[in-house]
Formats: structure tokens, sequence, C-alpha cells
């Protein structure tokens, strides 16, 4: 797949056979089964250009780590556990990395978010709609309503 990313346009067995030659022998059937075994399992399409067949990605490698990366998270039990471990294996840079895509993700921001005062107690913030020093959850019911 990477060779396929690689070039970002449909290739040929004989392309991509060329291009692992310049590293290593392999064969042109070798390069041939995988390729179609690839596109069985749904990872490129292929088209018949004469007797030969052109393979393109289905995904980016992005939306391919993006989904090994979800597809790895959802079968945590701990959910929450497994990203902290995560980003404790990341470096610097790809710390960076993920804050750029936050920042991406939530879209341009409207204003800079404000510190609460340190004097300030927690009960002494009021929320929209409700006066200071009202405690909306002590005139909830117990069921939260």
């Amino acid at each position: 797949m990477s060779r396929v990313w690689k070039w970002n346009r449909p290739v040929t067995v004989r392309e991509v056979l060329e291009d692992l030659q310049k590293e290593r022998s392999i064969a042109y059937t070798t390069v041939m089964t995988v390729l179609d075994n690839l596109h069985q399992k749904g990872w490129v399409r292929r088209e018949a250009e004469g007797r030969a067949y052109r393979y393109e990605a289905v995904s980016t490698r992005a939306a391919y780590a993006a989904a090994l990366m979800n597809d790895a998270w959802s079968q945590s039990d701990n959910p929450a556990a497994a990203l902290v471990a995560f980003f404790g294996m990341m470096s610097e840079e790809q710390r960076q990395s993920l804050t750029d895509a936050v920042r991406i993700v939530q879209g341009p921001e409207t204003q800079e978010p404000t510190e609460p005062s340190e004097s300030a107690e927690p009960a002494d913030r009021a929320e929209p709609g409700e006066e200071p020093g009202e405690n909306p959850a002590a005139t909830r019911d117990p069921g939260g309503r």
C-alpha cells in the first residue's frame, strides 16, 4: 500500500515491481498477487488497461491510519485510559500534531477562553441564566431532573 499511496495515482504491477526492485529482488507474480489480494480486500480498486490493471487506493494513508486508531480505541474497555496511555507514548512532535489537529476540528475560535478568577469559588460562578451563589445541582431532585 505504501507504494500505491506514494504515487497518489493509479499504478500498474510493473511500476510497483520496478520501484521495489530498487531495494530488493522480487518477482512480478508476487507483486501481482499482493495487489490482487488488496483489491479483493477492498483496499484498492482497479481498472483494466489493455492486458494489465491499474490499481488505485480506495482511501488515503491518513484515513487508513485513523481507521486503525479508531478500531484499536473502540476495543478498549476504558477508552479514556487508553488515550492517556497513547498520549504518554507520543513524542513532543506528535503531541504538537495532535494539538494542531484538535484546533482544525474545533474550527476558528470566536473568542479567547477566559480563566475564572482565583477568588471565585465554584458555587459563586453563575452559569448563564443563574444567579450568583445559586447551586443548580441543589435545586434538582436526586434523579438529576
